[in-house]
């Protein structure tokens, strides 16, 4: 992530000094060194007003000043600015202020009596970390925007695989990550050997006597340690003594974050014998 010195130039920047002297000398050496957004305001009261509306790059912040000082300014900084950064840099002549004005949220301090070099210094690093800071802020909000769409395009092909799927299978099913079937269709269930009434009227009704239950036992286990399993083998024999022959395939579901949300599968009939 690299800026131009365009970017550093360009910054917004607003001056708050109760003193004219100080803000014309302040307003004088920026413009020298090419900054071209430069502003400045000499009454405290109006700081946070303008932040709102201009989302300054950088605040050059006298501590001592009438109606509010530079304290209750940034207090009030804080409690305005949605941006958790606060873009301060404190002008002061205490030397007990500057720890001060560090802990209340200032990023860095220019003492008084003003050294032009220093002054010079202090802005153009401060600036360089706050645009460095906006841009990955910038970066990080592209990315989660990035990942939303691709969620939902996956989601979009996960519906769309699964009505593929459908159509080319016996049956379709899928689980949650407790083990409860979240859809069926097909023999799922009585392949399982889960009993459910209304199924096992129906398992009657059509005269089926049962599934091979060592292939069954395998099948849970692959399941239970969310193993995937591609054409396994299953077979049934009905009332009539036809056997059937099927192929099962499955796999674990895993979200974005890698977390086990539950299994899914297909199933074809692959033969009949009398």
């Amino acid at each position: 992530m690299i800026l131009s010195p365009e970017d550093i130039l360009n910054a917004r920047i607003l001056i708050v000094d109760d003193q004219e002297a100080n803000v014309q000398l302040i307003g004088q050496l920026l413009g020298d060194a090419g900054y071209t957004r430069v502003t400045s305001t000499m009454t405290s009261q109006d700081v946070c007003m303008l932040h709102r509306k201009n989302h300054y790059d950088l605040i050059l912040l006298d501590l001592q000043m009438p109606g509010m000082d530079g304290f209750q300014v940034m207090a009030g900084l804080k409690t305005d600015d949605a941006d958790s950064y606060l873009p301060v840099i404190v002008l002061t002549a205490q030397p007990g202020h500057k720890l001060r004005a560090l802990q209340a949220g200032a990023k860095d301090f220019i003492s008084k009596p003003l050294d032009l070099v220093e002054v010079k210094t202090r802005i153009h690093n401060m600036l360089e970390v706050r645009l460095l800071y906006k841009k990955l802020e910038g970066y990080n909000k592209e990315l989660e925007r990035t990942v939303q769409e691709r969620t939902a395009e996956l989601r979009e092909s996960e519906a769309r695989f699964r009505s593929l799927t459908e159509l080319a299978s016996d049956w379709y099913w899928e689980q949650d990550e407790n083990g409860n079937f979240s859809r069926v269709s097909g023999p799922v269930l009585e392949m399982l050997g889960i009993q459910v009434d209304a199924l096992a009227d129906d398992v009657k009704s059509n005269g089926v006597t049962g599934w091979n239950e060592a292939e069954r036992d395998q099948l849970r286990v692959a399941i239970a340690a969310r193993q995937p399993f591609l054409d396994f083998p299953f077979s049934r024999v009905d009332a009539d003594g036809t056997e059937r022959q099927y192929r099962v395939s499955g796999q674990p579901i895993f979200d974005p974050s890698c977390r086990f949300v539950g299994y899914r599968g297909v199933g074809v009939e692959v033969s009949v014998r009398n």
